[in-house]
């Protein structure tokens, strides 16, 4: 989980597998949550905290929101 200011592009630049990491070396190519923060610093604290979950919660949280685990790029201008 990583803050973007630029959202869509950051998805883009993972489906094209443009950073070595987590998401290429595991073909994560799917957008399954997001939250989205008026400002920065908030945005921030909340990654800092769900790092800190387990994969459990952090499964939980996504299938209460998105139950068919959907891409949800296509939502991001909506």
């Amino acid at each position: 989980m990583r803050h973007t200011d630029e959202i869509g592009e950051r998805v883009s630049q993972h489906k094209a597998k443009a950073f070595k990491g987590f998401t290429a070396k595991y073909g994560v190519n799917i957008l399954v949550w997001y939250e989205v923060h008026e400002e920065r610093a908030a945005a921030f604290h909340r990654e800092r905290r769900i790092k800190k979950w387990n994969r459990a919660w952090k499964i939980r949280m996504i299938e209460e929101r998105n139950p068919q685990w959907l891409d949800l790029c296509e939502t991001l201008n909506q």
